[in-house]
């Protein structure tokens, strides 16, 4: 049975809306339209093909940046469910908070931001942001998707450790501060599973680090046979375990600040959507071991040198020969800048797609 909308969460009735007003829809709400059209976008047909941890391509079966935001989607709508908030808009968020991605993940990522150095840089949150109000363009009367105010501030100020938005990032609706700790809690569950399915991470490595060891205990690992099944059910076990954190943590927030109104959320100066502190310190552990053991490994770290060669030439080709660009990007060259076109056309780039453009 449906519940009402809590009192602080985001709808229609207390949202700043869109910058270009639109007729309502008569089946669907505004923020169930921003979804779609996040959807439907060309940026997001792209993540298919854009590094999550391992180089799409490689195999079939490791996560690239559309399975990851899919991922952080179930995520978030059951906590924003749970919770009573906007589960439409949460979900918006959590497909669209990667858009702006680079190809080649965050080693692709640095490589922009050296090369627009002094150009105003490259941050993929901002990216983000660029793609859903000014490079998708799937409308006459206006550039970009059009999408409500609500969803642009949070992709504008997603936070976690690898993402560090521009000004304060405390200012957020719930449903934004959801979709930012289910991204969170996504890469890091299913990274140790792909890290232990690429066989760069191995089981023995993890003694010690208290959320595998209870996962592991939970799903009776030491019973389980088959290699596939143990680690799954362990990465999941642990899925779990955060996602009920986080909704009974927050559950507890909510009411200890006596949160009644979205004006009070925005006037709050601290997260309301957070783990309980004894389980962020135990995700924290596992962070540091999967920065230590499977994004610095020498298998992923080497990829960076080779990823900063093939954009920096790809950077120098279409510097000097804008023409071979697309008509589209070469018609926002006198507002936008060369530098800043080249930057938004290779960062829009799948992994495959950079490569074939180096021939």
């Amino acid at each position: 049975m449906q519940t009402s909308p809590a009192p602080y969460a985001v709808d229609e009735h207390n949202s700043r809306g869109r910058q270009f007003p639109e007729k309502t829809h008569p089946y669907r709400a505004a923020f169930e339209r921003d979804r779609d059209r996040i959807i439907h976008c060309a940026a997001f047909r792209r993540l298919e093909g854009k590094t999550q941890v391992f180089t799409t391509g490689l195999n079939d079966h490791y996560r690239t940046r559309m399975t990851h935001s899919i991922e952080v989607a179930q995520i978030g709508r059951t906590v924003a469910r749970v919770l009573n908030l906007n589960e439409s808009l949460t979900e918006a968020i959590c497909l669209a908070h990667d858009l702006g991605h680079s190809p080649f993940g965050h080693a692709g990522e640095a490589v922009l931001n050296d090369l627009m150095a002094g150009a105003g840089g490259f941050e993929h949150n901002r990216q983000s942001l660029r793609i859903v109000d000014f490079l998708e363009h799937p409308y006459s009367a206006f550039a970009g998707l059009n999408l409500m105010y609500e969803t642009r501030t949070a992709l504008a100020k997603h936070q976690s450790p690898y993402d560090k938005p521009d000004g304060t990032a405390e200012s957020i609706c719930l449903e934004g501060q959801i979709a930012d700790l289910a991204d969170r809690i996504a890469y890091n569950c299913h990274d140790l599973e792909d890290g232990l399915r690429s066989r760069l991470l191995e089981e023995k490595e993890l003694r010690g680090i208290v959320l595998y060891e209870e996962a592991a205990l939970a799903v009776q690992a030491d019973k389980i046979d088959d290699i596939v099944i143990r680690r799954t059910r362990i990465a999941k076990a642990i899925l779990d375990y955060l996602a009920v954190d986080t909704i009974e943590n927050s559950k507890t927030k909510l009411r200890d600040f006596e949160i009644q109104s979205l004006e009070q959320v925005y006037a709050c100066r601290r997260r309301l959507i957070e783990l309980s502190s004894a389980v962020e310190t135990q995700l924290r552990e596992l962070e540091q071991f999967l920065l230590k053991n499977l994004y610095h490994h020498p298998q992923i770290a080497g990829q960076a040198e080779k990823v900063r060669d093939w954009l920096g030439r790809l950077f120098e080709k279409f510097s000097q020969k804008p023409d071979l660009m697309p008509r589209y990007y070469q018609s926002m060259i006198s507002t936008e800048g060369l530098r800043r076109v080249v930057c938004d056309y290779i960062s829009g780039m799948t992994d495959r797609f950079a490569l074939s453009c180096q021939e």
